[in-house]
């Protein structure tokens, strides 16, 4: 399996199928690469070169008992481009991801990267703050890393619903089940310090000078980072093309795969 390694030695694995424009994929909170693979599928088939990477302590990477904040994600992705040599870049960006990529930009500017796609993103800052009204109460955050330290597959289990809707959406059980069992690989010391430092750290000022084409597409169904925050992002973005997805969750990437894919194909195209 291919690996490439972090700064501080952390191996970390990651899939590239070859071909011609590169897209890198960046996955959401306590999932992995995996989750891109029906993404990948398409966009290879039109061409595109295609490349994901688990984050550390998730899927089949390294499980270090450090480096759970956004600055050592923002290093590892680097880690990834810079050792693929990948320029002219397409990043695509879920949840957590979004905010990956967001220090990224902070911390390494844009030289690399062509364009990116913000997909229910937990951006631009999700805490709620004398000067961030509208972010979620810190006691309410404390009691869901709570729930992932005393049953955490049953926190899975229990919100399964809403990140899919199938009563709704017709997401089959199967889905649900590939979904828990991904996250479910993924070290706990990660799932709880990752989310910590997802909801503390404010990206709005990165946000602000970023200068590339940008896309951002929410759900106004999504339960995990609401609607609210996708609009606040757009916001700040000079320039950037808003899509706001009727009755889609957090699991849009696979209950609107199509869409999804058509809107980035066109954005790529433009």
């Amino acid at each position: 399996m291919p690996f490439i390694q972090a700064n501080d030695q952390t191996r970390l694995f990651y899939t590239d199928w070859k071909g011609g424009n590169p897209i890198v994929f960046v996955h959401s909170w306590a999932m992995n690469s995996d989750m891109w693979e029906y993404h990948m599928l398409h966009f290879h088939d039109k061409g595109m070169r295609c490349i994901a990477m688990d984050r550390r302590g998730h899927g089949r990477s390294d499980r270090p008992g450090h480096g759970y904040h956004l600055d050592q994600h923002a290093d590892d992705l680097a880690s990834l481009l810079e050792a693929l040599d990948l320029h002219e870049v397409t990043l695509v960006a879920h949840s957590m991801g979004g905010a990956e990529v967001a220090r990224y930009f902070e911390r390494y500017g844009t030289a690399r990267i062509a364009r990116v796609v913000f997909i229910a993103a937990a951006i631009p800052f999700l805490l709620q703050t004398a000067d961030n009204p509208e972010g979620i109460e810190p006691k309410m955050l404390e009691a869901t890393i709570h729930a992932f330290r005393t049953d955490f597959p049953k926190w899975l289990n229990d919100g399964a619903d809403a990140f899919y809707l199938p009563d709704t959406l017709g997401t089959s059980p199967g889905i649900t089940q590939w979904t828990i069992n991904m996250m479910l690989r993924t070290s706990l010391k990660a799932v709880v310090e990752c989310s910590r430092v997802l909801t503390s750290s404010d990206l709005r000022e990165g946000l602000r000078k970023l200068t590339i084409p940008t896309l951002i597409i929410h759900g106004d169904t999504d339960a995990s980072v609401p609607v609210k925050f996708g609009r606040m992002a757009a916001a700040l973005i000079p320039g950037c093309i808003y899509k706001e997805y009727a009755g889609a969750p957090h699991g849009i990437f696979f209950t609107h795969m199509a869409e999804l894919q058509k809107d980035i194909a066109e954005f790529i195209a433009e």
